[in-house]
């Protein structure tokens, strides 16, 4: 278990700037885009994309990593993000946002443009994603030291790293050797089955904390039914994190396989950022010595709050609602 005075969470992952648009199935499939998952483009495919839409865009600050940084940080936790960001509006926007939720940004400068997602949210809530990566890319391995991660109890590392190899080593390697637990959340599905030559040798030698959504889970391990899916997550790491939508998690942690009820209530407005404000709750959880079912509880009210807004951003109100869980 983490010490108790060691509770710092540090992110590492893409600076990136959320577009979202509201959209019908048929608008994808025009984008001749699978539903759900994410997809990998350039600065003209995002112009080109926003030309093909009517629907006024929301931009918000966004990145996975970040999301759950900046969640750990509205719960009241001491929270750190590293990333690479450009001399831009979009760059200064995404420094704000992890300053005001008392976030502290470790984020070298770069002439390239700050990273950007389209998020298109379909009437079912459901959020397909087109990155344009930018300066995100370029943040330096050799920039990646064991000082970054001091005094950290977990960090939490974005499955897009693994599209970086060199990256994703230099981040482990430093966070282990800083005495970090490293958590390693899948990404996608296409992340997955991209990345899966590295993927086992990263989560076997350096991941205590692996998540995972249905889909994720299917393609690392090749089981759909919960059970299974369940117990091959949890056989390289201490935490497996299996999410399960609409029918809430489950956690297993040393042999034991604890089920955690979503929250039931108002339909989801947007899934944007519901797996990445879930983790926030439940690192913070952990890293504060909460028992799984108190982390497992928070983080269902944070991945509840997130869906009833668009974007990944949860009002004050929300916020309210779940620190009082605490």
């Amino acid at each position: 278990m983490t010490k108790q005075y060691n509770k710092r969470i540090t992110g590492i992952g893409s600076a990136l700037v959320d577009i979202l648009i509201n959209e019908t199935d048929d608008f994808l499939k025009l984008l001749d885009k699978k539903k759900g998952g994410m997809t990998l483009v350039e600065a003209a495919d995002i112009d080109n994309i926003l030309s093909k839409t009517n629907e006024e865009p929301v931009v918000v600050p966004g990145g996975a990593a970040c999301n759950t940084i900046i969640g750990v940080g509205r719960l009241g936790g001491t929270a750190r993000f590293i990333g690479r960001r450009g001399e831009d509006n979009f760059g200064t926007l995404f420094e704000d946002a992890l300053r005001s939720a008392r976030v502290e940004p470790e984020l070298t400068l770069s002439p390239s443009p700050t990273g950007s997602v389209i998020s298109v949210v379909t009437p079912d809530a459901q959020r397909s994603m087109f990155t344009f990566l930018g300066a995100s890319t370029e943040l330096d391995p050799a920039r990646i030291t064991p000082d970054l991660f001091t005094d950290t109890a977990i960090t939490m590392i974005e499955g897009y790293l693994l599209f970086n190899p060199e990256l994703m080593m230099a981040s482990v390697r430093a966070a282990k050797e800083a005495g970090s637990l490293i958590a390693l959340d899948l990404a996608s599905f296409e992340v997955v089955n991209a990345c899966r030559g590295i993927l086992k040798d990263v989560i076997c030698d350096y991941v205590d904390i692996l998540i995972a959504n249905e889909d994720e889970a299917a393609a690392y391990t090749g089981f759909k039914d919960e059970a299974n899916a369940i117990a091959a997550l949890s056989r390289d790491v201490t935490y497996a994190v299996l999410k399960l939508g609409k029918r809430g998690s489950c956690v297993s942690f040393k042999g034991t396989t604890t089920r955690i009820d979503a929250v039931s209530g108002s339909p989801a407005v947007d899934t944007t950022g519901a797996g990445d404000l879930w983790a926030a709750g439940f690192l913070f959880g952990i890293a504060n010595g909460f028992s799984i079912e108190k982390s497992g509880t928070l983080a269902s009210a944070c991945g509840y709050e997130v869906c009833q807004v668009v974007g990944a951003h949860i009002p004050k109100q929300g916020w309210q609602r779940i620190r009082s869980l605490i």
